[in-house]
């Protein structure tokens, strides 16, 4: 464990001292499933309450106008929740950005609503670990800078968006805005790992809906009329599965659309996900869809039109990041937390905040796993523990740009 200074050991006593848990039994109560407009206007309004505490001008922003498209291959509006943004200080020398996000996977009609004690030091419920664990760790943080006698020195963004967990549409322009200057950020999704090892690069993400659109005709007297959009629709999906490589995953996730089975169907909805590894990959990635699209449109006379994109820009690990990487293992280490980073198949909005040139550490949140399912857990101790390193991040962010 090394040395503290007394200004960083009275953030870091400050920080664990919070009443975080209080925090996440509360916020966990409320079900906030990314489409969830009531549990998450509830939700944004817990936030607003607890993230008054700290100075600055804080406003609950609309989301951005997104468009999906439907199972009947038609473009739809999709509403989602206000985000929380806060900006404090914004002419100080120092200038950091934190954000989080209040949704979860878990709907107003999943199972998983419940929260219960697995043992005395561990929780299960929906959200624990990811990521209202996570805000309770930024704010008890936050608040243990502003009781310091450096935090005049520390201007910041805190973005907390209702749409993360369905790929941040309706708030990537507000997180690009609130990037623009930044020297780093921190995110607090929960560690990679139940030790607090943290997400090191990650690759991109793009989400494509691919409408086919094809004639119908009787199945039995004139078949050969019709043009099949289910059949061509699966040969897309078995050609772009077989088309993955090590730089490149390719996920057809599911198809839409059909019709009675004594009819030829006239359309088909087939949804994609692809992960590349790097801006490369990425490029190769729309040129395999473009090139695939092409080719089976024209073999089985069909009309073929894509949706969507690339929402998250793949994260490697640069060398500004890399610093910052080390600039928080030492701070773990002089906490007598051993902090390491690997590389991550998954997605955040740290993708999109590191295409903005900000180095971030998006694993700042709480230890603990099973996320995305009923198993969902979150290691109590580590509230204390992750608050204190990152109290003592912003506090040596802030000292190293003196």
């Amino acid at each position: 464990m090394g040395e503290l200074s007394p200004t960083e050991r009275a953030a870091v006593d400050r920080a664990a001292a919070e009443p975080m848990l209080d925090q996440v039994l509360a916020w966990a109560a409320v079900n906030s499933g990314s489409r969830n407009l009531g549990g998450l206007e509830r939700m944004a309004d817990l936030l607003a309450d607890a993230f008054a505490a700290l100075p600055g001008l804080l406003r609950l922003e609309n989301p951005a106008p997104v468009e999906i498209v439907d199972a009947a291959g038609r473009k739809v509006d999709v509403r989602h929740g206000r985000h929380l943004h806060l900006t404090v200080r914004p002419t100080a020398p120092v200038q950091l950005l934190f954000t989080g996000h209040m949704d979860t996977v878990f709907g107003a009609d999943h199972p998983f609503q419940e929260i219960r004690w697995i043992d005395e030091a561990t929780l299960n419920g929906p959200g624990v670990a990811d990521m209202k664990g996570g805000l309770a760790v930024m704010l008890a943080a936050l608040k243990a800078v502003e009781a310091g006698s450096v935090a005049d020195r520390i201007g910041y963004d805190v973005v907390i968006n209702s749409d993360e967990e369905v790929g941040s549409p309706a708030s990537a322009d507000l997180l690009a805005q609130s990037a623009r200057g930044k020297r780093a950020a921190l995110t607090y999704e929960p560690a990679a790992l139940p030790d607090g090892t943290l997400a090191g690069a990650r690759p991109g993400s793009g989400n494509f809906a691919i409408v086919v659109r094809g004639r119908s005709a009787h199945a039995g007297r004139n078949p050969e009329d019709g043009r099949n959009a289910v059949l061509a629709a699966a040969e897309l999906a078995l050609h772009l599965a077989k088309s993955k490589y090590p730089g490149l995953n390719i996920n057809p996730s599911r198809i839409d659309g059909g019709s009675p089975s004594n009819v030829v169907p006239d359309l088909a909805i087939l949804r994609v996900n692809l992960r590349p590894r790097t801006p490369d990959d990425e490029e190769r990635a729309s040129d395999l869809i473009d090139t695939a699209v092409t080719a089976i449109a024209a073999e089985h006379d069909v009309q073929i039109e894509v949706q969507g994109g690339f929402g998250r820009p793949p994260k490697p690990l640069t060398a500004q990041a890399e610093a910052l990487f080390e600039l928080v293992k030492r701070a773990g280490a002089d906490l007598g937390q051993s902090i390491g980073w690997q590389p991550s198949g998954g997605v955040c909005d740290g993708n999109n905040i590191a295409a903005c040139g900000v180095p971030v550490v998006d694993t700042m949140g709480v230890r603990g796993g099973k996320i995305h399912s009923m198993e969902e857990f979150l290691i109590v101790e580590s509230l204390k523990e992750r608050a204190a390193l990152s109290a003592l991040t912003i506090l040596r962010l802030a000292a190293e740009a003196a």
